[in-house]
């Protein structure tokens, strides 16, 4: 949270939105874009050190300033909902489309990457369980040094895959058919919340070290390098923890929607 809002009382939050949902006064939405844009640091930092060789922040940062900018003007207070939740949305998915629309993954990541992806669903369906790494590279018919590698150098394109998943069904949790009423009903806060807990839930199925990666990466914001030196491992080995976890957590995600 920005110090300007830790030094805004909620009561002078809400009588803002009032006077500019009243009035739809540039200067006011300028002043609540203001006082909210911690929210896309927070987000777009999230992809910190992933896409340094081919986005520049500062061009995450415009398209989720825009974003937000946005959310200020769609979004309707007096349903009670919280902005916060409504402008995430938003925010991240504009990131995400900067980052497609910049195709900063090579084609061959992606093919890969949607390989491995396809055939660890695959296994995890016809076995009812997590497929060992023997079992996946005999699906994919290449061998484990080599299925490591993939994991390891595929891992922007995996990365990717998943927040895209998650903001799918982010999206899907609430009006996908009017973006604009992303914050309509009770019962969608309701989905939101669920995916939450299915997120929540996920994680706790993870390893040990699955976990600690994915807290370090995607809660104190650390880049790949600085875990290794944290859990004592090569930058690679981390790499390949992080893939393996947003693999099972995809999967988890996918197989309870489809439940």
């Amino acid at each position: 949270m920005s110090e300007s809002m830790q030094q805004t009382s909620q009561t002078d939050i809400d009588a803002l939105w009032a006077r500019y949902k009243k009035s739809q006064d540039i200067k006011l939405r300028n002043e609540i874009v203001l006082l909210y844009s911690w929210l896309v640091k927070r987000i777009v930092l999230r992809f910190r050190g992933r896409t340094a060789n081919y986005i520049q922040l500062d061009d995450l940062i415009n398209h989720g300033m825009i974003a937000l900018i946005d959310a200020v003007e769609k979004f309707d207070p007096s349903r009670g909902h919280k902005f916060e939740t409504f402008a995430s949305i938003k925010i991240r998915g504009a990131a995400i489309d900067c980052m497609r629309e910049q195709d900063w993954v090579p084609r061959t990541q992606r093919s890969l990457a949607k390989e491995l992806e396809d055939a660890y669903h695959g296994l995890y369906a016809e076995l009812g369980r997590e497929p060992t790494r023997e079992e996946l590279s005999k699906r994919m018919d290449v061998d484990e040094e080599y299925l490591d590698k993939i994991m390891h150098h595929r891992h922007d394109a995996f990365l990717l895959s998943f927040e895209e998943t998650v903001h799918e069904k982010s999206m899907s949790a609430y009006s996908i058919y009017n973006p604009s009423e992303l914050e309509s009903s009770p019962e969608q806060s309701l989905l939101q919340t669920e995916l939450k807990g299915h997120l929540m839930e996920a994680i706790e199925r993870l390893g040990e070290r699955e976990r600690l990666v994915i807290s370090l990466y995607y809660t104190e914001n650390l880049k790949l390098k600085e875990i290794a030196e944290v859990i004592g491992v090569s930058e690679s080995r981390v790499s390949q923890l992080h893939t393996q976890a947003l693999l099972k957590l995809k999967n988890i995600l996918t197989s309870l929607q489809e439940a």
